[in-house]
């Protein structure tokens, strides 16, 4: 029992759990991992439950102890420097680690370092071939970087066509996503894309920052077999489940390492099909590009996936990305996706089964209740007794108060905090949402405004159920009656 919740972290309800799901005994490595890279959690009393934010970085990372030569020269300079070969090497050898980690054969895909996941968006955005007669599709559920492309798209007078989501579960309108797919003819799309167009871009997330939701990834060869490419955002979902880019083919796939590792913290990168890259028509020139100089009129852009490299976004940092992906590697993917689904099944399992002591619901949780076609993100609201919304501000102190780091508000993703709090009121006119009575902050005293956010756990690799335990000790004895009564502000 100790080998799988650690011998110095008891958890109430752990025969319980370990019935329901018997497949996290298989994950005892993790605790190991835990207490060697990431003690001091433990040693703080702390429990970070922000995985969809943030990684959190390895003692190793911490100590820096990675040093290989040519690390600190940058990359392919002009100027003679005897670190620059090794340096280039560090950077083209993580290169080749990133598309193996992603099963992307080399010939077809490439990988552009940049300062973001945001960063990687904006760079397909600001060079997508958009013009009038091509379209941006979006799904409602996208993380505002992804949003962000539709100005681009809107400025060259491409048509924006936005798809919603289902009101049960928060998941995308699969019908919905067809239709638009589909409209206007495909027949035409197909004629372009045979033709070397394309009819515009799909750009949608596999796994939802909000809910958690994972999106059909069947969508992207419907959006090929209609004339389009496809932008899928996989930050929130290749930290603890990677995607099989031999079995998909995305032809963008922006990604944040640090949703992976927490450290390099202003690090990201695209992932691009070469052929979908040699597309894009870069509206500016940089470093590789040859130029007529500050007063010219001309300017010739590098060609292939090397024009869109200028630049040397975190080359210091960069190595470090094969040392984790490596250290993921000795754990295996299965390891990590088996204790996370296993974790977030007994959250969902223990918020929605709890009850006031009048039968009232403590929770609320937008999108699914199950672990059908989803990662280890939830979203939910404490409610009260009387079925009111507890401010999720409230909760954002009250949790940082007990040491623990969660989420709150929307995310980022204004559409599908829109498509929760929407859908709820639809079926509820007399829904209301209201701070919570004993919230002290003089200036949210007397609001006015409805809260419009939720509560955000999300699971990563280095969690165990003592983290999760811990989380539900604290939301039961602060938000269940008849603690209520007893309960103390929170300064």
């Amino acid at each position: 029992m100790n080998g799988v919740a650690g011998p110095s972290r008891p958890v109430p309800g752990l025969s319980a759990f370990l019935t329901a799901y018997p497949q996290y005994g298989g994950t005892a490595c993790l605790d190991g991992v835990r207490a060697e890279d990431y003690d001091y959690l433990d040693s703080g009393g702390h429990v970070y439950l922000d995985y969809a934010g943030s990684g959190l970085p390895a003692q190793w990372q911490l100590r820096a102890g990675i040093d290989p030569p040519g690390r600190h020269a940058p990359p392919a300079t002009a100027a003679v420097c005897p670190m620059s070969p090794a340096s280039s090497r560090l950077v083209d050898r993580t290169r080749e680690r990133v598309l193996a980690h992603f099963g992307a054969s080399p010939d077809e895909y490439t990988v552009i370092f940049t300062g973001s996941a945001t960063g990687a968006c904006r760079m397909v955005g600001e060079a997508y071939p958009f013009r009038a007669g091509t379209r941006f599709v979006q799904l409602v559920d996208n993380h505002n970087a992804v949003n962000g492309i539709r100005e681009f798209a809107r400025a060259q007078g491409a048509a924006i066509e936005t798809v919603g989501l289902a009101e049960a579960d928060l998941r995308g309108d699969d019908d919905a996503m067809h239709a638009a797919l589909r409209s206007p003819a495909s027949r035409f799309g197909m004629l372009r894309r045979r033709s070397g167009e394309t009819r515009g871009l799909l750009a949608y997330p596999a796994q939802s920052n909000f809910t958690g939701v994972r999106h059909p990834l069947g969508w992207i060869e419907a959006a090929h077999a209609h004339g389009y490419d496809v932008l899928l955002d996989a930050a929130a979902h290749v930290p603890t489940d990677p995607l099989d880019l031999s079995r998909i083919k995305p032809d963008f796939m922006p990604v944040s390492w640090a949703k992976f590792f927490g450290y390099p913290t202003a690090l990201g990168c695209l992932v691009a099909r070469r052929e979908a890259l040699a597309r894009l028509e870069r509206p500016w020139f940089s470093t590789r590009d040859r130029s007529s100089g500050a007063i010219g009129d001309w300017f010739q852009l590098t060609s292939d996936d090397a024009a869109a490299r200028n630049g040397a976004a975190g080359y210091r940092s960069i190595p470090d990305i094969e040392v984790g992906l490596y250290r993921l590697g000795q754990i295996g993917a299965d390891t990590i996706r088996t204790r996370v689904r296993c974790l977030t099944g007994w959250l969902l399992d223990r918020l929605t089964s709890a009850r006031h002591s009048g039968g009232a619901p403590l929770v609320r949780v937008y999108g699914p209740a199950d672990l059908t076609d989803r990662g280890g993100t939830v979203a939910f609201s404490f409610l009260d007794e009387g079925g009111l919304v507890v401010d999720e501000r409230l909760v954002a102190r009250d949790a940082a108060a007990h040491g623990i780091t969660l989420r709150t508000g929307c995310f980022a993703n204004p559409g599908a905090a829109e498509s929760a709090f929407a859908a709820i009121q639809a079926k509820d006119r007399s829904l209301a949402f209201r701070p919570y009575p004993d919230f002290a902050e003089d200036h949210l005293d007397g609001l006015a405004a409805p809260s419009g956010g939720a509560v955000r756990v999300s699971i990563g690799p280095a969690t165990d159920l003592a983290d999760i335990a811990r989380f539900l000790e604290f939301g039961f004895a602060t938000y269940l009656d008849p603690t209520r009564a007893a309960r103390k502000p929170v300064r």
